[in-house]
């Protein structure tokens, strides 16, 4: 259960980082790609709180 839980949140600090450190070289698309990244985080954090009521 704890791995279903770390590994979409260590990938997912390590996707923000890269699109913060990488923000100049990114240009226009830091925005898409950060909603996208908060749209990914909370339908998997969604999923797993899902999987706990069942």
């Amino acid at each position: 259960m704890k791995r279903n839980i770390w590994i979409p949140l260590l990938l997912t600090l390590a996707a923000a980082w890269g699109i913060f450190h990488f923000k100049d070289w990114l240009g226009p698309l830091v925005l898409p790609l950060y909603i996208a990244l908060v749209i990914f985080v909370t339908l998997k954090f969604y999923r797993l709180m899902e999987k706990d009521d069942q």
